[in-house]
């Protein structure tokens, strides 16, 4: 305790007019806490500020903290944020099968989808495309705007709870790579479920802060983004707060991503971190055994969690 990320880089974080805050865990309450890692912001045009995880004693959640508050995390998403923006129809998320939900989801109820953190809304796309009526949710009032005129799709800026959504409206609620970036994961679970009808299913995938990759890479792991992910979850942290939210938890699986691999290779690699054979994950063939690796021992880099209301 005691890490300021103002201490480092104070004059940065001047310019960015950042408001900090130090939280309890976001999971059991607990004020107490150890060191996890400490990283820098990673992002292309970032502030270059380092911050810190720390794993909660009590239940073991991991969290950034301190962190910049709900008033000024937008300083460090820059314009041109890779996940708002319109994504490649080749990318998305690779499981064990050979058929991801982000790309194909079974039939439920009337077909209502609300995809929370839509970004640049390829998913909400496609599952239109597939006759679901879709609705978007993103804090990123542009790249709502996106979704709304290049994809003529209805999209709502905001977060949960949100005015004009009513309750028990959706028969799934998605959540792709977005409770991490949420101040308070625990009341936006519970409002999701709030918006489910009864039988409704939640999907959510978030990075696995217990994976092997971030083993390997530590503070160049790709899926740590300090510091837009507030909360870092692994299989049983997530299980957790998907129960206290009073979700019934249906699964919980590995997800592959070598491309994320990749990425924390080439960081390790620029920073001259870690042991030299870590940087042969640069490349394809030796990333993808690598993730199948991380996958068949069930400490892949993400987690896949399929519940209902």
């Amino acid at each position: 305790m005691g890490f300021a990320p103002v201490e480092i880089g104070s004059r940065f974080a001047s310019e960015l007019g950042v408001e900090w805050e130090e939280t309890v865990c976001l999971l059991c309450g607990c004020a107490r806490w150890t060191h996890v890692v400490e990283a820098p912001d990673r992002a292309e045009g970032g502030s270059g500020l380092w911050f810190a995880v720390v794993r909660c004693v009590d239940c073991g959640l991991c969290f950034t903290n301190p962190r910049p508050s709900r008033q000024t995390i937008s300083r460090f998403y820059p314009s041109h944020y890779q996940p708002h923006r319109l994504k490649s129809k080749r990318g998305g998320v690779r499981l064990g099968s050979s058929r991801s939900p982000r790309k194909w989801l079974k039939w439920h109820g009337q077909g209502r989808l609300l995809d929370f953190g839509c970004g640049g809304g390829s998913f909400v796309e496609r599952m239109a495309r597939q006759g679901w009526q879709v609705t978007g949710i993103d804090m990123s009032e542009n790249a709502v705007r996106r979704v709304r005129d290049e994809l003529g799709l209805p999209a709502l800026v905001g977060t949960l709870p949100h005015p004009e959504l009513s309750p028990e409206s959706f028969d799934v609620v998605t959540m792709w790579q977005s409770l991490e970036h949420v101040h308070d994961p625990l009341g936006v679970l519970r409002q999701a479920r709030r918006l489910l009808v009864p039988g409704g299913k939640l999907i959510v995938a978030v990075p696995n802060i217990l994976s092997l990759p971030f083993r390997w890479f530590g503070p160049a792991w790709y899926g740590l983004d300090l510091p837009r992910h507030l909360t870092h979850f692994d299989p049983q942290t997530l299980s957790g707060m998907l129960q206290r939210a009073e979700f019934d938890i249906q699964s919980i699986k590995m997800i592959r991503h070598s491309g994320w691999l990749r990425s924390s290779a080439r960081l390790a690699a620029a920073s001259r971190q870690g042991p030299r054979w870590r940087w042969w994950l640069r490349n394809k063939p030796f990333s993808r055994l690598a993730s199948w690796y991380s996958y068949l021992c069930q400490m892949g880099d993400c987690i896949l969690a399929e519940a209902v209301k």
